[in-house]
């Protein structure tokens, strides 16, 4: 391409020029034909004149009145397309058409002034005062006309909406694990229908949104009815009970003869004891170990002091997780765990410290962890054994009332969901005032649940958890990597990415949020949505740019990659409008990942469908003395233990030494 150089525009403004004179000139051999006789008065006549006016009329070119007008015309039209001056935004084409209009209109309707009743030198000035008036104003209205610029960007798409468009993944892929979502999406200003096809909930969905954004009525929902639909065992960590446990009870009543073996329903829920039913966190079939115990020592307490989460570690935190383990362990094994359950565990933590450390010190197993503290109680060194345990009494004696008893001290079933052969749906129901306490429970009972499900030979089954950072799941990120080839699906619910990381410190919360195959994202702001811009990737955009000098202006338009959802538009989103990217697997290739579209939901059907849904059903009739009574009685089992122990200790002569007196 040709480099524009000062000498080609000054020879392009000369040609220009040259025929805008001749366009002039013609305009003037025509008022010197039509108007001879005023041109001879006035004594601008001759010989060479007249002759050249004769060739010129043989050309044909006065066959016509107005025939010789129009060539000139024609001339300046021509100079006009090329001229080029300083742009001016201000101008608009309605000044430009007003002088262009008229000026034809008296270029034109000038020539009625050669009927006047006057003079023929007047009549001729008339005419061609008339029309050099109509031909300048022309030459003024094409001039203005090429100085407007017109911009597109000044009229439509202020937001560049359009230009951040992308081909969306528009078939229906469905598989025996499927969450198929209607959508419809915007494709180059033409709306389109698409699918947003989650092949492979084994790699894990998270759901992001803000409150109100529509997490679960346009997804966890679904995930929910389509995974009941196909025959999956579930566990639904309902944080606004009974929002989410409602729809599971009803779609399984609707779809259980869709199992080979119908899965039981089982719902755990500390304010309606009518409504719940009864489990064990710490059964002890399930903990065949000292580190299970460990584990569920670390689970409870963590979730009741989520600052410990960024400082595991600790001597101070270290500490009362062992003292915890060794309560519960201790308690697995007397008597094969005939009282190994938490509320056992919380009343045994607190008697004094003679009988307790006695009692701990007849199991071998746990006597390295208990060691330190007995140390440090027959020492005397009672400031240092209060840092080390009564963090971890001070908090357990938060979760000692009468309906978590109640509720923690039962078994009517077991938390293996995915059992071939006792297949289950269990909903666990959160209150957000109570969100500390109830959060720590709930959180045993998960980490419980994951180590049993996440084994294999098992069945296919569906973890959902609606408010996910409202309860503490230690190696959550280990369940997402390796659950999946033991079809276990996980879905998590989460405001916002900085909420995560404030309750399970930047590290953990990091890993949870890079190694999730699927996203889906209501609108989300700040970092959040920048770190999903940045996965979503770049698409190839098109861009104009303008710029007015003082003597022309220059457009110059390209193509280049840009963010395919930008972090505004995120944050932007409306309320059921989502963006994300799904995952594919070796037997269902997606080309098409990413998405930005807004959800189908038929809110009508779904209004009638809710309207028919039946309440939980009540599972026991109960009254507060029950409550009150099984409360009592665990604190009388903690009081019968220590003392048949202590009385076995004293009266056999080889294990009295393990009998703890202060001062001995």
């Amino acid at each position: 391409m040709a480099m524009q150089t000062g000498e080609n525009e000054q020879a392009l403004r000369k040609i220009l020029d040259m025929t805008r004179l001749i366009g002039i000139v013609i305009l003037v051999i025509h008022f010197y034909y039509y108007c001879y006789g005023a041109f001879a008065a006035w004594g601008l006549v001759s010989e060479f004149s007249d002759r050249l006016l004769g060739n010129i009329r043989n050309t044909g070119m006065f066959s016509s009145f107005h025939r010789s007008k129009l060539i000139a015309l024609g001339f300046l039209a021509i100079s006009l397309l090329g001229a080029r001056g300083r742009k001016d935004e201000k101008l608009n084409y309605r000044t430009a058409f007003a002088y262009i209009l008229t000026g034809l209109l008296l270029y034109f309707v000038s020539y009625l002034s050669l009927a006047l009743k006057v003079g023929i030198r007047e009549k001729a000035a008339i005419y061609i005062g008339i029309t050099s008036i109509g031909f300048l104003l022309v030459l003024s209205g094409g001039t203005l006309l090429s100085r407007i610029i017109k911009n597109k960007f000044n009229n439509k798409d202020i937001f560049n909406k359009e230009n951040e468009t992308f081909p969306q993944e528009e078939r229906l892929l469905e598989n025996e694990y499927s969450i198929n979502l209607p959508a419809r999406y915007l494709l180059k200003n033409k709306v389109r229908k698409s699918w947003i096809n989650i092949i492979n909930p084994f790699r894990a969905v998270m759901v992001l949104g803000t409150p109100g954004s529509g997490k679960s009525y346009f997804v966890i929902r679904h995930v929910i009815t389509q995974h009941i639909r196909k025959g999956f065992t579930m566990f639904v960590y309902d944080f606004k009970f009974d929002d989410l446990s409602k729809i599971a009870y009803n779609t399984w009543l609707k779809n259980r003869h869709r199992y080979s073996k119908p899965p039981a329903f089982y719902v755990i829920n500390f304010d309606d004891l009518t409504r719940s039913h009864r489990c064990n966190p710490l059964e002890p079939s399930a903990m065949t170990d000292i580190t299970d115990a460990a584990e569920s020592a670390r689970t409870i307490l963590m979730g009741l002091n989520r600052e410990w989460i960024r400082r595991q570690g600790d001597f101070f935190v270290e500490s009362p997780i062992n003292f915890l383990t060794a309560v519960i362990w201790y308690l697995r094994r007397y008597k094969d765990g005939e009282f190994c359950t938490l509320p056992h565990v919380i009343e045994l933590m607190q008697t004094d410290y003679d009988s307790l450390f006695t009692l701990l010190r007849t199991e071998k197993e746990i006597e390295v962890l208990i060691n330190p503290f007995v140390n440090a109680y027959l020492n005397d060194v009672m400031e240092q054994l209060e840092g080390q345990i009564a963090a971890a009494k001070v908090a357990m004696a938060r979760l000692s009332s009468p309906q978590l008893y109640y509720v923690l001290s039962g078994n009517d079933f077991n938390l293996d969901i995915n059992n071939p052969d006792d297949p289950k749906i269990v909903c666990m129901g959160n209150n957000p005032q109570k969100i500390q306490i109830y959060g720590a429970v709930l959180s045993l009972y998960v980490t419980r649940l994951v180590r049993l499900v996440n084994k294999k030979g098992k069945v296919k089954s569906s973890l959902i958890f609606d408010e996910f950072p409202t309860i503490y799941l230690n190696n959550m990120d280990s369940l997402i990597a390796t659950a999946r080839s033991n079809k276990v699906s996980t879905c998590l619910g989460i405001q916002d990415f900085s909420q995560l990381r404030k309750d399970y410190g930047r590290e953990q919360a990091d890993v949870i949020m890079n190694i999730t195959g699927n996203i889906v994202a209501g609108q989300v702001t700040g970092d959040t949505a920048k770190q999903l811009s940045e996965r979503f990737g770049k698409i190839m955009q098109d861009r104009e740019s303008y710029s007015i000098n003082s003597g022309d202006t220059s457009i110059s338009r390209s193509k280049q990659l840009e963010a395919a959802i930008p972090p505004s538009r995120i944050s932007g989103l409306s309320s059921g409008e989502f963006v994300g990217m799904v995952a594919d697997d070796p037997d269902n290739k997606i080309d098409l990942k990413a998405f930005h579209c807004e959800i189908i939901n038929d809110h009508e059907a779904l209004k009638k469908e809710q309207d028919g849904y039946q309440d939980i059903a009540v599972i026991r009739k109960l009254d507060n003395g029950m409550v009150q009574r099984n409360y009592l009685q665990v604190k009388q089992d903690v009081q019968d233990i220590i003392q048949s122990e202590m009385e076995r200790l004293l009266n056999d002569p080889g294990l009295s030494h393990l009998v703890v007196r202060k001062g001995n």
